[in-house]
C-alpha cells in the first residue's frame, strides 16, 4: 500500500476578505485619459504618421523617433527619413520631420525640422 502524501498547506488568494491592508500597499494605477471610440492607438499612429509621410515625399521612413498625443485627440510624431544615399552609409543625409495626425490617424501637417549626416552625434549642451 502506497505513503499518502502529506497534506500541504493552502495559501489564501489575494484578493480573500479581510485582505485590505494588502490594497493600501498597492494603490490601484492610473489609467491615461482614454481615447475617442475608433482613434488610433499608438501603434496605429506610428504606421500612419510613418506610411502616410512616404507617400508625400516618395522615400521610405528609416523611423519613428518620438510621438505623442495632442490635446486636440490627434498625434504628433517625429519621423527620420534618408533624403540623400551616400557611400559608406555613414556619410548618408537624412532628415527629421514633424508629422501632426487628427483624431482619425489622418496627415494633416508635416514640416522638416532637422537635416544631419547618418554619422552625426548630437552634442549635449
Amino acid at each position: 500500500m502506497a505513503a499518502a502524501e502529506p497534506a500541504r498547506p493552502r495559501r489564501a488568494p489575494s484578493h480573500a476578505a479581510g485582505e485590505g491592508e494588502e490594497q493600501d500597499r498597492n494603490p490601484p494605477r492610473r489609467t491615461p485619459p482614454r481615447r475617442r471610440t475608433g482613434a488610433p492607438g499608438a501603434a496605429a499612429a506610428m504606421r500612419a504618421a510613418a506610411g502616410q509621410l512616404s507617400e508625400l515625399l516618395g522615400r521610405t521612413p528609416e523611423s519613428v523617433a518620438s510621438l505623442k498625443p495632442t490635446e486636440d485627440g490627434g498625434w504628433e510624431a517625429q519621423v527620420e527619413v534618408v533624403e540623400l544615399e551616400r557611400i559608406p552609409d555613414s556619410t548618408s543625409v537624412l532628415a527629421s520631420y514633424r508629422v501632426n495626425l487628427d483624431e482619425d490617424g489622418e496627415l494633416i501637417s508635416y514640416e522638416r525640422t532637422r537635416r544631419y549626416s547618418r554619422g552625426m552625434i548630437d552634442r549635449l549642451p
